[in-house]
């Protein structure tokens, strides 16, 4: 049981999270990226959106990984290295490993988060697996997949690897950027190595909104702390009570999109990112996309980014698919 870890420097995080907020922030409509919404605090509250009755996407997925992993398993004889893309609490990736792991075999596992607290508190879960070596990446998703290419071309004498993408993280990509991403993913695999993903379905419009817009305001809370983040770290100037979330079900779309909403006609100023702005009473910051998917679309996803559809498990009354492919 051992950790090592693979970082950026804070300096090039804070720079890249700078660029971002002038790029996103002067669009029409002013946005956000969705992964800046991962700080210590906002891991923390989303770990506490994933314990409300309203969103079920991890405890359905949770239960898809315990009734399904020794199949996931048994599929990949040959398999030595798990990847998981935004590791979370590790609670997931823990539940795959004990219900499909034979014994202790030796099990390398690299965890990629651009989140210290998420990948710290995953790190400690799966260390306490027995055979099971730890390598956490502080970075974006693409750096730590270069990262991990970078790795696997030296070591020719590896097994097979499996790559996670779970928590419906994959709807939090436009279609194209989705393609993109899922065919980056296939770059870093070699032939025979094995996605999983974990995929959000189309359900009726009051499901999805309450999973967003959760009557406790843990949701709002999560959404709201982008802005203390860059207040904190950019030295901006919002008024965080100046803004209010909400939650939209755009039928044409497929999504769930979450937005910051100016209650007041208000200036913003962010020092660091070289930006000031004007806000209208009712303009909106869009700050995440949520794409929901039917099953067959998943599957043609996977495969034009390069995949072969080897099993998919679909939890019926709460709309979620969690699909293994091979690298073809």
């Amino acid at each position: 049981m051992s950790v090592s870890s693979r970082a950026a420097a804070p300096e090039t995080s804070i720079a890249q999270f700078a660029n971002d907020v002038q790029y996103y922030l002067a669009l029409q409509p002013r946005q956000l990226p969705s992964r800046y919404l991962y700080d210590a605090l906002g891991s923390a509250l989303f770990d506490a959106i994933c314990e409300l009755p309203w969103y079920r996407i991890t405890r359905v997925e949770t239960g898809l990984l315990a009734e399904h992993g020794r199949k996931i398993f048994d599929r990949l004889p040959r398999l030595s290295m798990i990847a998981e893309l935004g590791s979370g609490s590790g609670e997931k990736l823990t539940t795959l490993i004990e219900a499909g792991r034979r014994g202790n075999a030796p099990l390398d596992v690299h965890l990629i988060d651009v989140s210290a607290s998420a990948l710290a508190t995953s790190a400690r879960a799966l260390s306490a697996l027995g055979g099971v070596h730890v390598v956490t990446h502080l970075a974006p998703y693409e750096v730590g997949l270069e990262q991990l290419t970078t790795e696997r071309r030296a070591d020719r004498a590896q097994g097979a690897a499996l790559a996670l993408f779970l928590g419906s993280n994959i709807g939090n990509f436009d279609p194209p950027g989705a393609d993109a991403f899922l065919r980056a993913i296939r770059a870093s695999l070699r032939r025979g190595d094995a996605l999983l993903l974990g995929v959000d379905l189309v359900k009726p419009e009051r499901d999805l909104l309450l999973a967003y817009d959760d009557p406790l305001g843990v949701t709002a809370a999560f959404n709201r702390n982008l802005l203390v983040r860059i207040n904190r770290e950019l030295g901006g100037d919002c008024d965080v009570e100046a803004f209010s979330h909400r939650a939209i079900w755009n039928a044409a779309e497929s999504r769930v999109e979450m937005h910051l909403v100016s209650r007041r006609r208000q200036r913003v100023r962010i020092p660091a990112a070289h930006l000031e702005f004007e806000l209208a009473d009712g303009e909106s910051i869009w700050t995440e996309s949520s794409y929901k998917y039917r099953p067959e679309d998943v599957a043609h996803m996977l495969e034009r980014a390069g995949f072969r559809l080897m099993e998919q498990w679909i939890d019926e009354e709460d709309a979620f698919a969690l699909t293994l492919v091979e690298a073809a």
